[in-house]
């Protein structure tokens, strides 16, 4: 199987059917979905359950058990999933198009030096509550990933970031707002001590609902992105770059 997705939910039923809808449209079937539901009372499990009746060609897991937040719903998604690449889709976000799995796999089918990528990346555009386009994310993935790429802030989205999945570490629970910058630096470097190249599609992948836990609790997140760069990069260059940040913001205005 050639991709596990993985979508976390908890009471997500005014978002999570698009999601739905965008993993059943696309064109590349070798796939699984794995729900990991928190105990939702809204009609989210109903919901994923109609969907996994109406798509009996799909490999579709259905789980609704309380956890400890969204990280600990995705480490338990990671130790069921199958697929070669973990892709990340929460309730809201959707694929940007019918075929982007479609053209993901072409893309590392076609890696032109042969050899397994360890992430496979693209852009990402902003969408609202009701689905609808708002802006391309501010962000963009670097044409060359390093993992030394991210010393800039996270260039790449979340979801925009297909990790190959025997090199893909657990989410650290010790964050609870951006556990997933740690975890794509962690994953970056494991790539780089083993040798394993990093592939751009050059394609918009998700369409990402702008409130996200991140943006919900914004102070907080960049409270641990800070302590997480600091950890990876050092004091010094972390300290040098968000002084950076400040003066480029300051001239933007």
């Amino acid at each position: 199987m050639q991709f596990s997705i993985i979508t976390a939910t908890y009471n997500a039923a005014h978002t999570l059917g698009r999601t739905l809808q965008s993993v059943a449209q696309q064109e590349f079937r070798d796939v699984e979905h794995i729900i990991m539901d928190g105990g939702s009372t809204d009609g989210t499990v109903q919901m994923a359950k109609a969907y996994q009746q109406q798509n009996p060609d799909l490999k579709i897991v259905v789980v609704s058990e309380r956890d400890k937040g969204l990280y600990d719903a995705l480490n338990k998604g990671i130790r069921m999933a199958k697929g070669r690449y973990l892709i990340f889709l929460n309730a809201g976000d959707k694929f940007h198009a019918s075929n982007t799995l479609l053209k993901a796999d072409k893309c590392i089918k076609n890696n032109p030096d042969g050899k397994l990528p360890a992430v496979v990346y693209g852009e990402t555009d902003i969408v609202d509550d009701k689905g609808r386009f708002l802006r391309h994310r501010r962000l963009q993935a670097p044409e060359q990933l390093k993992w030394t790429s991210f010393r800039q802030g996270m260039l790449i989205c979340h979801q925009s970031f297909y990790a190959l999945r025997e090199i893909t570490p657990e989410y650290d629970l010790s964050y609870r707002f951006s556990a997933d910058f740690d975890w794509c630096v962690r994953i970056m470097k494991k790539a780089k001590e083993m040798g394993m190249p990093f592939l751009n599609t050059h394609e918009v992948l998700t369409d990402y609902l702008s409130e996200g836990l991140t943006t919900q609790n914004h102070q907080a997140s960049l409270q641990e992105r800070f302590n997480i760069m600091a950890k990876h990069y050092g004091w010094l260059t972390t300290c040098a770059m968000h002084a950076w940040f400040i003066i480029r913001n300051y001239i933007k205005k």
